[in-house]
């Protein structure tokens, strides 16, 4: 009797073959990985912060002038929206953290890629930058004031200088890294300069690349409140400030959850956009 034999003549044998080719059935993925589980527990802390602040305003263990309730919260945001205001409000913060990251990413890319593709760049460059990256957001706000006033061109540019170093430190970093036997079968390809780095360098970091653009989204949230305390008389930073003069706690819950909600909506975007990536290059 050959091995063959033996093995489809035990009947438990032979149906755990049947199952495991016959059937075709897709392996069981884990909890963790299917959707469901995913949004649930994502919205689990979140449902149960509300759940406490309701329960807490409700019992009155802490006082209506330092914690508002959640419908208070909630009336707040349909006056506003009542008003025109709250729509005009997150539409202008909006735009000046999308213009102020597009424009920071940007320069972060072509400062990254020169400091980590040349030498020179690096010598030149890297201590600069290093130094400007360590200068708070709030320093820029009386400089940006004397140069270019109180336009909407200082609240971008502080926006930008928050987008600008997570893109740029991340780039330079991972184009150090960047296999040299890939760069000299680009360069046996004929390849030099840019070519070579859209062709062959930034591909190779693109992963990378991404999880910085990420990073530089989040920071230019973080910029925008600052931003908008150069003069702003719209947006979600001035929201608050404004909230904080005229005593409305309310207000300033409100503006605080929809930053957290916009900065969430567009980190998932580009988290989607990374995951695709990933799957692309990676």
């Amino acid at each position: 009797m050959t091995g063959n034999d033996t093995l489809t003549s035990d009947p438990r044998t032979a149906d755990a073959v049947g199952d495991d080719r016959g059937n075709g059935a897709a392996p069981t993925r884990p909890l963790t990985r299917r959707t469901w589980f995913v949004v649930v527990g994502g919205a689990l802390i979140p449902v149960l912060v509300l759940s406490i602040w309701q329960l807490v305003t409700t019992l009155e263990l802490v006082p209506v002038s330092q914690l508002p309730s959640p419908a208070m919260v909630w009336t707040a945001a349909l006056e506003l929206a009542q008003r025109g205001e709250l729509g005009l409000y997150t539409a202008i913060s909006t735009q000046r953290v999308l213009i102020g990251f597009a424009i920071g990413a940007g320069l972060g890319l072509v400062f990254g890629a020169v400091v980590g593709l040349s030498r020179l760049g690096d010598i030149l460059l890297a201590p600069s930058l290093g130094a400007i990256r360590a200068v708070p957001s709030l320093a820029w706000v009386p400089l940006l004031i004397i140069w270019l006033k109180y336009g909407e061109e200082s609240k971008i540019t502080l926006i930008a200088i928050g987008a600008f170093f997570p893109v740029y430190t991340t780039v330079s970093a991972a184009l150090r890294h960047v296999d040299r036997q890939l760069v000299e079968a680009g360069r046996a390809f004929g390849l030099n300069g840019a070519r070579l780095f859209t062709t062959v360098q930034l591909p190779a970091v693109l992963p990378s690349v991404v999880s910085g653009l990420r990073l530089a989204l989040a920071q230019a949230w973080l910029f925008l409140v600052a931003a908008e305390l150069l003069g702003a008389s719209m947006g979600l930073g001035f929201l608050l400030s404004d909230s904080q003069n005229n005593g409305r706690l309310d207000r300033i819950f409100l503006a605080i959850v929809l930053l957290a909600l916009l900065g969430k909506i567009t980190d998932s975007l580009v988290g989607l956009f990374e995951r695709w990536v990933n799957k692309r290059w990676g």
